[in-house]
């Protein structure tokens, strides 16, 4: 097989990648080593930053996130027991955030690609890069039983942290800056409707709380006699701060309850809605950052690179600034020749990568409670959130972090 690009892995990153050079007129395959039921029922991230949601808009998979997504203009900060609104279009020029999982983004974008992209082969296991420094990268890769190579002109890994491109770079050439963190999240799904409108990230002398949700699906009664009167199910999405190698099923579901009440209490009537748990998982908390995402022809993109904390939410965002990156500087070079922002793809994206970092790194340590902590560091942790709350300068830093910086397009297009 051969094609221009070659990209490994169809999560979010990898798919909207082979949209936008589709609509560029650029060829690509994408290989994913899971198959399409996977892929769409696989749950991460639910935050899309404005510039991430105006490149589905423009890329043309943005039609069922607008129906559906749920955007939000703000979010609540709680802590020693008061409530504190984040307004983001009043304090970054009228830019939101919209709530629209990870799944959804992928189911979208799938049926994009399946029905007007290049080439989409599920489970398709990408064994290794070869020849990357060179001007004829391959990926040798097993599907349906037997082994291939795709020819390319580029490679694009996609395929996360533990995939195989990250390794075709030379340790010599490679940087590791990474940090672990002493505790994780414990996350759950309930079937019950959000109890505030907005998400809700509390600090609390016993750790860190979330309050998020899921758009409401639509489902049919299963009663013959009301088939034809669908439903709205609410979906809650919650996460508590635990422990580093917790494990889920310790947790009883009133335990968890009770310990979410505990965190988000206030001084006001505000009340935590209860419902069935269908989902419990723990998170554990990373920063990571690859130096440098390029070798030769082969470029890393999303967790391949860097992970972040999940307290800023911008792992997928910064997946979605990277493949627009180097889409913007391949469109670049087949209109121009020049190969300017191609080789600048590194830097480009490192720095935006490291803003995600560091501010990802600022709200975990602001909002959740070290094992270790001292009566000096939580009386700090209350100033910076004092401060937040009374300056519109500290307010105004946070609500443009959350919401993104934007792409920066040529004319306003978020894709030139």
């Amino acid at each position: 097989m051969r094609t221009t690009v070659g990209i490994i892995g169809a999560g979010p990153a990898g798919l909207l990648l082979a949209r936008l050079l589709h609509n560029a007129g650029i060829d690509a395959v994408v290989l994913e080593s899971r198959d399409r039921s996977y892929v769409e029922r696989r749950q991460r991230a639910g935050i899309l930053e404005q510039g991430t949601a105006d490149v589905l808009r423009a890329a043309g998979a943005g039609e069922r996130m607008d129906r559906e997504g749920l955007r939000h203009d703000g979010i609540e900060l709680r802590f020693d027991r008061r409530r504190h609104r984040v307004d983001f279009p009043a304090l970054t020029g009228g830019r939101s955030v919209t709530v629209y999982a990870q799944t959804e983004v992928c189911k979208d974008l799938i049926a994009l690609q399946l029905r007007d992209g290049g080439p989409l082969l599920f489970e398709a296991e990408a064994l290794a890069v070869e020849d990357a420094g060179t001007d004829a990268p391959r990926i040798r890769f097993r599907h349906e039983g037997r082994e291939d190579v795709l020819e390319c002109a580029y490679v694009v890994g996609c395929d996360g942290f533990w995939g195989v491109a990250r390794k075709a770079i030379p340790a010599g050439l490679a940087q590791v800056f990474e940090r672990t963190y002493p505790f994780g999240w414990l996350g759950i799904l309930a079937d019950v409707p959000p109890s505030h409108d907005e998400l809700v990230y509390a600090r609390h002398d016993r750790g860190f709380a979330l309050l998020s949700m899921r758009p409401p699906v639509t489902r049919h009664h299963p009663s013959k006699e009301v088939a034809s009167l669908p439903t709205e199910s609410f979906v809650s999405r919650l996460y508590l701060q635990v422990p580093d190698g917790t494990d889920a099923g310790t947790w009883s579901d009133e335990e968890i309850w009770d310990e979410l009440e505990r965190r988000f209490e206030t001084d006001d009537d505000w009340r935590l809605e209860r419902g069935p748990i269908t989902q419990k998982s723990v998170t554990p908390m990373r920063s990571y950052v690859h130096e440098p995402m390029r070798h030769g022809r082969l470029f890393l993109a999303g967790d391949a690179a860097h992970i972040v904390p999940p307290t800023g939410a911008k792992g997928l965002n910064l997946a979605v600034g990277d493949v627009v990156t180097f889409a913007r500087a391949l469109t670049h070079q087949q209109e121009t020749g020049s190969p300017e922002l191609l080789d600048a793809y590194s830097a480009t994206c490192l720095r935006r990568v490291w803003q995600a970092e560091r501010f990802s790194y600022d709200m975990t340590a602001l909002l959740h409670r070290a094992p270790a902590a001292t009566a000096f560091e939580d009386r700090l942790q209350l100033a910076r959130l004092e401060r937040i709350a009374s300056s519109r300068a500290a307010e105004t830093d946070l609500a443009e972090a959350y919401t993104g910086f934007p792409f920066g397009g040529a004319g306003g297009d978020p894709l030139r």
